[in-house]
């Protein structure tokens, strides 16, 4: 037994703890133990609230794998201020180390960052068609570093999360439905009421067209040759695209059909003799 409490102070004294003893052994594993099922205990009742939030899987893995990390290194620091050993110098050693990493890893962790305040945000969802950082696609992917998008052309992007988070974002999904501002130019000679039959006569061909707020058609400017008319309507996103190009084909028919000249810059050069 006397060897045994030989091994036991040897191993305390190189850890910087003073007396160690079976009692403070016990108290050990006793705290080792009761801190194990608080652990547990708060673990499991916050996976309860996170899973009842509206958070992103990987948000809620985050969170829970961070509060059993921090859980897990405040026992050891209690564990080991029940052996004698100083708490303030593991946390010196530690604050050198966590320093060493940061710095090794600083992009990662900054991808982290700025995941998890995506995450949290939810500036925008999988499947949203969304502008930012210059590039526009569709949200494939969501992680704790990349966020992935494809492009109409199908190109899969991947945009760090920290970059992401911090530049200006442009959700065209998020409320359900888009304006379309269409320009067209007519002659002069055209009436306006003329024009303007011929373009709602386009836009009524289209039943994604919403019905409220209701198409309407503008004058919009007086240019040196023509004259410029607004279409205003809305359609749902996903119908965006779709209508905009028929729109923009059946228009050209239909001016046609009401005598409607679409003008054009012109060129006229004259050649004079002399």
């Amino acid at each position: 037994m006397e060897n045994v409490e030989d091994v036991i102070q040897d191993v305390g004294a190189t850890l910087g703890a003073q007396n160690i003893t079976w009692g403070a052994i016990l108290r050990v594993f006793l705290l080792l133990l009761v801190g194990w099922l608080v652990i547990r205990f708060l673990s499991k009742m916050v996976e309860r609230m996170v899973e009842r939030s509206k958070l992103a899987n990987a948000a809620k893995v985050y969170i829970s794998s961070a509060l059993r990390i921090f859980l897990w290194l405040l026992l050891g620091l209690m564990l080991a201020e029940t052996l004698g050993i100083k708490a303030t110098s593991i946390i010196a050693m530690l604050s050198v180390a966590g320093l060493a990493v940061s710095l090794a890893l600083q992009n990662t962790l900054a991808n982290l960052a700025g995941g998890l305040v995506l995450l949290v945000t939810k500036p925008f969802t999988l499947g949203d068609y969304v502008e930012a950082d210059g590039i526009s696609g569709t949200i494939a992917a969501i992680n704790m570093v990349y966020t992935t998008f494809v492009t109409p052309d199908n190109r899969e992007i991947f945009i760090p999360n920290s970059q992401l988070s911090a530049a200006k974002i442009i959700n065209y999904n998020v409320l359900g439905k888009r304006r379309m501002d269409l320009k067209f130019t007519a002659s002069y000679d055209a009436p306006t009421a003329q024009v303007r039959a011929a373009l709602q006569e386009s836009i009524a061909k289209f039943p994604q067209v919403l019905a409220d707020p209701a198409p309407a058609v503008y004058v919009s400017e007086y240019q040196a040759s023509s004259i410029e008319y607004l279409a205003r309507l809305w359609t749902s996103s996903s119908d965006y695209w779709d209508v905009y190009y028929a729109l923009m084909e059946d228009v050209r028919e239909s001016f046609a059909r009401h005598g409607v000249e679409m003008t054009y810059n012109h060129l006229n050069v004259h050649i004079s003799e002399r």
